[in-house]
């Protein structure tokens, strides 16, 4: 039967030093409470280590990856990305759930698939990483699973992209900003907007939605990427 040990070499090539570190990140306190003979250490303590290193090493990824993105923007971007539910869908992809050792209590009630089970689970094996390995191998985990996403805008969905650029040009001073549907496309029951949002007097992104408010803000995260690269270039 394969072991959580022999799944991390296999999936992100990580020989733990201290192998007890890893198999507690991956002990729940319901398997704990069931095997209380044995003394044995739960995830929690790993997990609010994780915790703590997740906020820490996307914070400053967001930061140098956006370095126009005011301070509210990257707030909402880092909250959407260690939000339960992303951390969560993390260890699925990742098989993850395979490994936690549950008490019979919590394995009868499908705590293996439960949304904050998983969350907590990613977080502990996150804080064993770190005290095993370090914050480089932590990065380089996390450039394997997670930062990838961030760029491909896998987060995006639930950004506020019109306040973010309103933030961000408004900034220095007042500024008029306008959104415009430009076109319609398609039937009414699957209508498509076109929306282009100006600034003063200048277009400055354009964005296509099924509903005015998608296009708008498809229009307002164009904007922003724009503003970036020129910040970039």
């Amino acid at each position: 039967m394969k072991t959580i040990v022999n799944h991390v070499k296999e999936v992100f090539g990580l020989t733990f030093h201290d192998e007890s570190i890893l198999i507690e990140a991956f002990t729940h306190s319901s398997y704990a409470n069931d095997h209380r003979e044995e003394n044995m250490k739960n995830l929690e303590r790993l997990e609010f280590l994780g915790d703590s290193v997740l906020e820490l090493t996307v914070s400053e990824y967001l930061y140098h990856k956006y370095p126009i993105h005011p301070e509210g923007q990257l707030t909402r971007m880092r909250s959407s990305i260690v939000r339960a539910e992303s951390l969560a869908q993390l260890a699925r992809e990742h098989q993850l759930q395979h490994f936690v050792r549950l008490g019979k209590g919590e394995e009868q009630m499908n705590g293996r698939m439960r949304v904050s089970l998983l969350c907590d689970v990613f977080e502990a094996f996150i804080g064993a990483i770190f005290i095993d390995q370090g914050m480089d191998v932590v990065l380089s985990v996390l450039n394997q699973v997670l930062f990838p996403k961030i760029d491909s805008g896998a987060f995006s969905h639930g950004m506020d992209h019109k306040t973010a650029l309103q933030e961000l040009l408004q900034k220095n001073g007042v500024v008029t900003i306008q959104y415009k549907v430009v076109d319609k496309r398609g039937p009414d029951h699957d209508r498509e907007f076109v929306v282009e949002v100006y600034v003063e007097e200048d277009v400055f992104g354009r964005g296509v939605g099924r509903s005015k408010k998608m296009a708008e803000q498809a229009a307002a995260k164009q904007a922003l990427d724009m503003l970036e690269e020129s910040k970039e270039s």
